[in-house]
């Protein structure tokens, strides 16, 4: 059975969800077949060619599942928040500005500033409405948002205490002297937020046109890119004018970790070795404490799935499965699995895969509000609109998460 990649679309969740399950048994199915005639002396090239285009086929069947799954859990906007300010006032100053420029209505309202309101020079606090489905893309396309703790904030940093030693205890019998024991030590970790931008464009006819939903034209615009550039630096940001990503933290190998720093398997080699691959796999998913496997994930790009697709464990078992229910995550060796397209290939010298609780090790932070600032000068005839939020975000516990890495050496 050779099944061919190709875009699901409809609403039957269930149907696509069915046919994914049977791309993956027609996928084990041409690699069992692979791995046998592997024993024997070589696998054929057409066999080998069949099994890759099945895989490639297999993940175009999730990706559009995951699609058709996100679709159907979408929440109705109305119902996702109640703006502080009266709604019809609120949305018809807010177009007013955005058509012709008029800020007055904007300067009249007395509403909560986190759902309006800011000066001329740094822009307009968009409608709830618009927020909100900038933020539900966002949280839908960066996994990261899924898998790590977000926090809101009214300011432009948050600091965090982290005890990274408890308090010392001990046993001692009754009539035992108590000796002093150590306090804790305490760390602040700051989390500073940085802005986030994008400046769609308009033509005059389209602000003209009165049946254009301006407000949804203006999220529809900024969702996708504001969502990708933050997946990008939760993973690999440099800290400095985008969050820090925990691939940009120093590394050490996990039998050295010390705080402050991610500790990393070390494959020693290039990539995964011919024989017992998912080896490699075990001995990350035994790296954290047990506290941090309980809620583990897995966290790779599409490519180093499929890789990982083909793995068996010592019974002859895929260490791979789908989901068993449409919306539900493929696992590996039980964990569930976040597809990530920013992290790197597997390489010598990349960390292409993550394992560990990334809900305790690493933290988003919002700062409440975005930004509209409309801009009629700088590309005529044209009307940019600036829209800015500010987000941050970085590694708050150093044991949650581990890599492990590629290298060379070997």
């Amino acid at each position: 059975m050779e099944l061919e990649s190709k875009a699901l679309t409809g609403p039957d969740i269930t149907s696509a969800f069915d046919e994914f399950l049977r791309a993956f048994e027609a996928f084990k199915s041409a690699n069992d077949e692979r791995l046998a005639q592997l024993e024997k002396r070589s696998a054929d090239v057409v066999t080998e060619d069949k099994v890759d285009r099945i895989n490639k086929a297999l993940a175009e069947h999730g990706r559009a599942l995951d699609e058709l799954t996100l679709a159907a859990a979408r929440p109705a906007i109305a119902g996702e928040r109640k703006a502080a300010a009266a709604p019809r006032e609120q949305k018809a100053a807010f177009e007013r500005y955005v058509r012709t420029g008029d800020a007055s209505g904007l300067f009249e309202l007395k509403t909560d500033p986190v759902a309006l309101g800011s000066t001329a020079a740094s822009g307009y606090i968009v409608p709830a409405e618009v927020e909100t489905t900038i933020d539900r893309v966002v949280a839908k396309a960066s996994p990261m948002r899924r898998l790590a703790t977000v926090r809101q904030i009214g300011g432009a940093s948050y600091r965090k205490p982290v005890a990274t030693a408890g308090a010392a205890a001990g046993w001692v019998a009754e009539t035992t002297a108590r000796l002093e024991t150590d306090a804790p030590t305490l760390m602040g970790l700051d989390f500073p937020t940085m802005e986030l931008y994008a400046m769609p464009a308009a033509t005059q006819a389209l602000l003209d046109d009165s049946a254009v939903d301006l407000e949804q034209w203006l999220a529809d615009e900024v969702q996708i890119v504001f969502a990708e550039q933050e997946g990008a630096a939760f993973i690999a940001g440099n800290g400095t004018s985008a969050p820090k990503g925990f691939l940009s933290e120093t590394t050490v190998d996990d039998a050295n970790w010390q705080w402050g720093k991610l500790g990393f398997v070390d494959a020693g080699a290039a990539a995964f070795p011919a024989q017992n691959p998912a080896d490699l796999l075990v001995s990350l998913a035994y790296a954290p404490r047990q506290g941090y496997r309980a809620g583990g994930s897995w966290l790779m790009n599409r490519k180093t799935e499929s890789l990982i697709r083909k793995f068996k464990d010592e019974q002859d078992n895929y260490i791979w499965q789908p989901g068993t229910a449409a919306g539900q995550p493929a696992t590996l060796l039980g964990y569930p699995v976040a597809e990530a397209d920013d992290m790197p290939d597997v390489a010598a010298g990349n960390y292409p895969i993550a394992f560990g609780d990334f809900a305790r090790g690493y933290l988003i932070v919002d700062r409440l509000g975005i930004k509209v600032l409309r801009d009629p000068y700088s590309a005529k005839p044209y009307v940019l609109f600036y829209t800015t939020k500010r987000v941050g975000g970085g590694v708050q516990n150093f044991e949650a998460i581990k890599l492990l890495k590629f290298s060379a050496a070997g």
